[in-house]
């Protein structure tokens, strides 16, 4: 039986699955819930829209007074994850050295909250990229640290709250009269709606699903190009849609990189696009009794949902 009043601490919570889970959970009628996450703009967006929540702007990666918030948790989800940039010591501190804090803070703990971690679909991928190390480097820790836990790896997620795929990939379309397209845009992907993914979380802490490796792929394929286009019919952007070389594509990216030091789309990310990953397809809505929504109606509800779909986080 769920228990609505006990303590649950989402480190990185507000980020793109925090602020969806957290949302979630409160219209759920869970009453005691703490979010960790340093970024300061991000953390007053959930406040607003989540009146009632307990935030607090810490950073996770050195061990400090918030880690109290560990010692009585019933549950802590690990969602911080640094996703785009171009420097890997941030990779490092934020996926790596955070992931270490927490695990110790919870083997401290007298009687220790269950553990779900946030891993990615990256860890199998062929790509080598800065985020794909940091999260190898993490899951391994988690998978050393002895305790048990459900490890759950989703693939390219989008929904409400999208700030760097394709939440940015919308407003960047609403702002030009070109959209550009690397090569053919033939890339298949495997989007996830956070949505689902969220009720997997949900469904983890409400049946307390034990230790185990569990790939939560988007079960339909859909091409880059595809999903930019649905995209632009969604948001009705009047943008042109222009196919360009790959290399040009990649030089402009690089360029970019010169003048931002948080750019939204790297080099290393085209690469990874391009990398023709294919996921496992597991049956995660019969594991987890969680329905999956189809991608069009996912798109819509991501981009035209009255209370959400206008919420934009920062970079």
């Amino acid at each position: 039986m769920k228990n609505l009043n006990e303590k649950i601490v989402l480190p990185g919570g507000a980020g793109l699955v925090g602020q969806n889970l957290a949302a979630r959970l409160k219209d759920l009628g869970y009453t005691n819930i703490v979010v960790l996450d340093k970024h300061r703009a991000n953390v007053e967006v959930l406040k607003r829209t989540q009146p009632g929540i307990r935030v607090e702007c810490v950073d996770i990666s050195t061990a400090g007074d918030w880690v109290r918030e560990i010692e009585d948790a019933a549950v802590v989800v690990m969602l911080q994850a640094q996703i785009g940039g171009i420097d890997y010591d941030e990779f490092v501190r934020n996926n790596v050295e955070s992931t270490g804090v927490i695990l110790e803070a919870i083997k401290n703990c007298e009687t220790p909250p269950y553990l779900v971690h946030i891993s990615s679909s990256v860890v199998e991928s062929v790509a080598d990229d800065f985020y794909t190390r940091s999260k190898i480097a993490q899951e391994k820790l988690v998978l050393d640290s002895g305790i048990p836990c459900p490890i759950l790896r989703p693939t390219l997620m989008f929904g409400w709250f999208d700030r760097k795929h394709l939440g940015w990939l919308s407003r960047f379309m609403k702002k030009v009269p070109v959209f550009p397209i690397p090569g053919n845009g033939r890339y298949m992907r495997q989007p996830l709606y956070v949505g689902d993914f969220c009720n997997v979380i949900i469904s983890c802490i409400e049946h307390r699903l034990g230790g185990g490796i569990y790939n939560i792929s988007g079960h339909e394929k859909v091409d880059y190009v595809d999903i930019i286009r649905e995209i632009k019919r969604v948001t009705r952007a009047p943008a042109r849609i222009l196919h360009i070389p790959y290399s040009l594509f990649y030089s402009l990216l690089w360029t970019w990189a010169l003048f931002d030091k948080n750019p939204p789309f790297t080099t290393q990310q085209l690469a990874a696009l391009s990398a023709k990953d294919e996921f496992e397809v597991i049956d995660w809505p019969g594991i987890f009794g969680v329905p999956c929504t189809p991608f069009k109606k996912a798109i819509d509800e991501t981009f035209n949902d009255p209370r959400y779909g206008s919420v934009v986080l920062e970079f």
